[in-house]
Parts: structure tokens; sequence; C-alpha cells
């Protein structure tokens, strides 16, 4: 009975995974759904009766098993990198040009494709089955999502065919089509349950459900768009980007109908015109087109800059825009104290999302739109970015249209708001004393590259400062333990294990602790510099603003902020606070006078780029550092030296294109131990 019922598992199996490709990759159902569900509860049946012939690619399996506690890290096997945008024809129009001029040649054909408005998610194939699925995440590191993938009837459990590599990954968008979407909204409602704002939104929730149970109840599809990393049988790939896809069609994966091949600039314009046109009409929502070079050898000739191939990019269709009326404005306070005005709108569906709230900027913004309280405006949202009064329609303007003012008094605190000359953006100068600036500024003093508070975060900050147990950053070393247990879900072993990580940020370095401070345009490198420049806390309070422009990297205007901040009463006082031995006692080694015999790297630019394997990165740059050479971010014809660890990319193209010499992590090694 158990070798009928494996050959019958097996039958169906095929069958359905057969009739699943027929009708997600070929469009082209051979059999009615309720013979589909026929045949799908006789197998469900069969493996419940012999649940030791489950299969792993069983197309039961897309139904959701139980829920998981969390989700796993991933590390992609290749980054998945983001692309470059083009925000109009002309943008698309340089980005040819750039692509001749590298290439040397105007012969370039492109592959082109809709640019789904979903999530980019990586498919792991080993020996055909799909073995891993995850989110890109930061473009490293995504989360895996492999049980949620399964229940996406377009995503194979199993490869069609049997000439494909050992180990392939497949990188594509999940996203919700709109009729899916509109019914599964349409049933929410009814329901009297929480509905969702847009078609990403939707399918990016869906993904990230613990219980792939209700993952599988939701309508998402999925497009292949590329290959990855490939390991067996290379040779057999199609060396084009287009005919790739092609081949993945074969395998089982889905890809989108619209995707093309494109000659030159004309016929990439032409595709983004015609998809433009065609966007209102089609079955799923889409932002843009992206169009690739096809040629591989040429994608490879291009290479990288930054996070984003120079081979690729995106083309944005025009910003949606919407008519609504300005009802109110309001002015919110941040962490420096910057008073933003900001636009409360009559709800409108723009761009995707119902629109409420836009940004007005500052007073020269409102003073450039001639915007008025009650006026009707036109509200611009273009993909991710924040939504943005264009205009105002002036012969819709009422009577009754009331003026924008910037307030006198700082809208939490009532401190003088002052506006400096040369600077658009109006400041509350409460500092520390306004609650609004107070909470950014402790968030910002505990952060990881601050003063790496472990357990604090903006949540916990909050609740501390609206119980009012602390005011400023050196009262969160008066905590103790029996204080946190009296907060909300605060127990005991969370509570005592902050008061140690606040223990073990009292002993720090300079300028970590003067980045924590939070000063206007102070960030880490500025810190280092300015510590580095000035060895004590004392000499760089002392220091007037003559002083502070002799430091590395300092111009003017940093140098007033740093040297205004360190003048204000208020400022003072919390950083004695801070250093006072009898209370939060922060303190650090000092920085020795090293002398010029130690810095053998004075006056050189080095750059560091790639994985380093035996030294991380922030102690390279902090050996060099020792040494005396300035550590940049980029390279140009200053730069010393690069160090170029594994899978180093434009920079190190630039730099050979330059003439700079290049070192490996074994050379640098080599360096800093003829000089230990």
């Amino acid at each position: 009975m158990s070798e009928q019922a494996q050959q019958r598992i097996e039958q169906l199996c095929q069958q359905l995974n057969e009739h699943n490709h027929q009708y997600y990759v070929l469009d082209n159902p051979t059999i009615p759904d309720a013979e589909y569900d026929r045949l799908m509860r006789e197998l469900q049946q069969l493996e419940q009766d012999f649940p030791e012939l489950l299969r792993q690619d069983s197309p039961s399996q897309r139904v959701g098993g139980e829920p998981l506690s969390q989700f796993n890290s991933v590390a992609h096997l290749k980054p998945m990198l983001s692309l470059d945008n083009a925000m109009n024809e002309e943008e698309f129009s340089a980005f040819h040009k750039r692509l001749q001029e590298r290439l040397g040649s105007n012969d370039i054909h492109y592959c082109a494709e809709p640019k789904l408005d979903g999530i980019a998610v990586s498919l792991l194939y080993r020996n055909g089955l799909l073995e891993r699925a995850a989110t890109r995440g930061d473009g490293m590191t995504g989360e895996e999502i492999t049980h949620n993938v399964k229940t996406i009837g377009s995503v194979p459990l199993r490869l069609h065919g049997g000439k494909f590599p050992e180990l392939v990954e497949v990188r594509g968008e999940a996203f919700m089509p709109k009729a899916g979407f509109d019914e599964m909204n349409r049933k929410a409602h009814a329901a009297g349950e929480k509905t969702f704002v847009n078609p990403r939104n939707a399918a990016a929730g869906s993904l990230r459900q613990l219980d792939s149970r209700i993952t599988a109840n939701r309508p998402l599809a999925f497009y292949a768009y590329a290959m990855g990393v490939v390991e067996g049988e290379r040779d057999a790939l199609a060396q084009g980007h287009f005919e790739q896809l092609q081949q993945l069609k074969t395998w089982g994966l889905p890809v989108s109908p619209l995707v093309e091949l494109a000659a030159g600039e004309e016929g990439g314009l032409g595709y983004f015109r015609r998809v433009n046109e065609e966007r209102a009409s089609l079955p799923y929502e889409i932002d843009g087109v992206v169009i690739k070079v096809n040629n591989l050898e040429q994608q490879h000739q291009l290479g990288f800059v930054a996070r984003a191939p120079r081979w690729a990019i995106a083309c944005k269709f025009p910003a949606e825009e919407e008519l609504t009326t300005l009802n109110d404005v309001e002015f919110q306070v941040g962490r420096t104290g910057a008073v933003t005005p900001v636009a409360r709108l009559e709800p409108v569906f723009v761009g995707g999302v119902t629109v409420s709230n836009a940004t007005l900027h500052n007073g020269d913004e409102i003073a450039r739109l001639g915007v008025k309280i009650g006026d009707t405006v036109i509200i611009r949202r273009a993909g991710d970015v924040i939504p943005q009064i264009v205009s105002v329609v002036l012969d819709r303007r009422p009577v009754d249209a009331g003026d924008i003012e910037i307030p006198s008094q700082c809208p939490v605190c009532q401190s003088k708001v002052e506006r400096f000359e040369g600077e658009a953006v109006a400041r509350c100068s409460g500092g520390l004393f306004c609650e609004a600036q107070r909470k950014e500024a402790i968030k910002h003093f505990a952060s990881r590259k601050a003063m790496d508070v472990d357990g604090l975060g903006d949540k916990l900050v909050e609740l501390l400062v609206d119980k009012e147990l602390i005011k400023t950053p050196a009262d969160l070393f008066g905590l103790s333990a029996s204080t946190l247990t009296m907060l909300p879900r605060m127990g005991m072993k969370s509570a005592e294990k902050l008061i140690k990580s606040l223990q073990a940020a009292r002993e720090t370095t300079l300028p970590r602790f003067l980045y924590s401070l939070g000063i206007r345009e102070v960030g880490e490198a500025t810190a280092a510099n300015l510590a580095r420049h000035f060895k004590t806390l004392e000499a760089l309070a002392a220091a007037d603003v003559d002083a502070l422009i002799e430091v590395d990297e300092v111009g003017e205007i940093v140098a007033k902020h740093v040297y205004y901040f360190f003048r204000q009463p208020h400022n003072q006082e919390v950083i004695a606070a801070l250093i006072d031995v009898d209370g939060a006692n922060l303190h650090w080694a000092a920085i020795e006078e090293v002398a010029e015999d130690q810095q053998p790297l004075k006056g050189q630019t080095w750059v560091l780029t790639g994985t380093m394997s035996q030294l991380g990165r922030a102690d390279a740059k902090a050996a060099l550092e020792a040494l005396g050479a300035k550590v940049s971010g980029s390279v140009s014809k200053n730069t010393t030296t690069l160090v170029a660890g594994e899978k180093a990319g434009s920079k190190l193209t630039k730099a050979t294109d330059l003439g700079v010499a290049v070192l490996d992590e074994q050379g640098l090694l080599a360096l800093l131990a003829s000089h230990s």
C-alpha cells in the first residue's frame, strides 16, 4: 500500500507542478480550478495518511507551516545592489552617453523591464530544489523568508528540466497584483479589519509574517529579473541578460511579459515612453522601468560604482501629483532645535499612498510658494520621497486664507526661536532644556557610534523623559535597576543589563564623547580630528574660532557651531555633570603627543576598500591614523595608497586608472608590523 501511495504522490506532484507552470509561467491554464483543487486535496490526504512520504518540494507545502519565533539573518553570497536613478529622459540620455564613452562603442543593446513596486528577494536553488529564500535587507544581509516564499504559487519549489547549474541564485520581485490587493482589502473592510494602504506595503507585510499560514492566504506573485551566484555548468548559461531571463523561464520561473530587448538610446527611451503610457492598465503597480546593458561582457567591463552597477539604471516615471487642501500648519522641533513647518492636508491618494502631511521645509520655502492656510495646493509624491507641496492654485484661494508665520517661541518649551544669518532654518534656543531636543539628544548620546548604551532604545528614552526620570544625558548614570523596574514591561533582568551597559559606557574615548554631545555638523570624522588636534576637552572648549579652523576639515561654519556650543551655560552644565567624578564620571585615556618619527605616514592620504578578513576596517583605519595618515572615503589624485581587500570594486578601478599605489591586506599587515 505504501509503495502504491508513493507512486500516486509522485504522480500528483508532477501533475500539480506542471499545472502551476502552465498557469503562472506560461499563462496557459490547462484545467479548471475545481479539478486543480481536487488533485491537491487528494495529495494532502495521502501525505496525511503517509507522513513519511511528504516531499520537501510537494505542492502542498505552499499552504504554510507552524509559526516561527523570529527571522534568521542571511548573508548574501553576492551583494544585492541598488540602482542609480534617472528622473527624466535627459538623465537616461546622459547615462547612455557615459556608457558609450566607457565602452568606446556605439553598439549598446539593453534589456528593458518594468520596475515592479514590490519587495526584492533572493531564491537559492541547489540541484534544482529551492533551498532558501531571503529579503534584500541592506544588500549584504537579509532575512530568511523561505517558508513564506514557498506559499507563492508562481515560485517553483523544484526547477523544471535538467539543464540547470548545480547551484543558482535567482533574484526577483515579490509583489501583489492590483486585483488581489483590492479583493483582500474588500474582505478585510467587510470583516472590520485593518486594510493595507498600497500593494507594496501589503506585499512587504505578507512576506514578514512569522506565521506562513497567513502569507499563504495573501495573493502574492513573483517575477524573476536576474541570476546572482551560479556554480557548476556555467558554460551552459546564456551570455546575454535577456537571454538568461528566457533561460529562467525554461526552468519554470516566471518573468515579466514586458521584458524586451531595446537597441541603443532611442530603443530605451521608446520602451520608457510606451510602458509609461500603459502603466495605468497594467495588473500590478510599477514606478518606472529598469534598463540594463544586455551584453554580460560589457556589464563586466563597466563594473560597479559605490553600491550600484554602472551598467543599469532605474528610469523613474514622472512624479504623481494630486490636488488637495492645506488645512493647517504645525511646527515640529528636531534634535538640533530646527523648527520645521509641517503641512496638514486633506487626505489624498497620490503616488500609491494616502498623504495627509507634507513638509514645508522652512520659512524661505513658504515664501517661495506663497502658500496660505486654506489654499488648494498641488501635492507631489515620487517613489518613497517625502510628499511635498509643488505649487498653489491661486484662483481657488478662499477669501479667509490665513498667513503662515514662523513662531517666535518654541512650540514645545516656549524658548526663543532664532534664525542665524545665512541659514534658512529657524531654531529653538532651548537646547537640552527643550523636551523635543532632549529626547533626540539623549537618543543620539546613547547610540552605537556614540556611547553605545546597549538596551537603551528610542521608546525607553522617550518613556524616561516623559516620566521625568531624566532630563539630560548625565541623568542616565543616576538611574538604578529598582527605578527602572517601575516602568512598563521592564523586568529586573533587563534593568540590570541596562545599568551594566551604562557602567561600561563610563569608560570611553574623547572622539566618542565629542560625537555623543550632538554638536551641529560634528560627525565621527570631525570629532576624531578635533580630539587629535586639541588632545584634551579643556583645550577644545577654550579654543576660539580661528584656532578651530586650523583643524583638518573644519571650516568656519563648523568652527562657529563648536565655539558657541561650548559657550552655552546649559551645555557647560551637562558636560560638567558627565565628567564629574562624583556624578556620571565619564573618562577616557589621555591622547599622548606623538613624536614626528612615530608618524611615518603623516601627510599621506590612504583609502580602504573591500573586505578585510584579518583586520577589520575600523581597526585598519585606527592603525593608519595612529601612524599619521589621513584615511579618506574616496579615491582622488591626492590619494597616496589604496588598501584593497576582497571584492574590491570601483575604488580599485579608479586607483588603478590614476596610478595610485595599491596594497592588499597582507601588505598592510606587513607595513603595520614594520612600524609596531
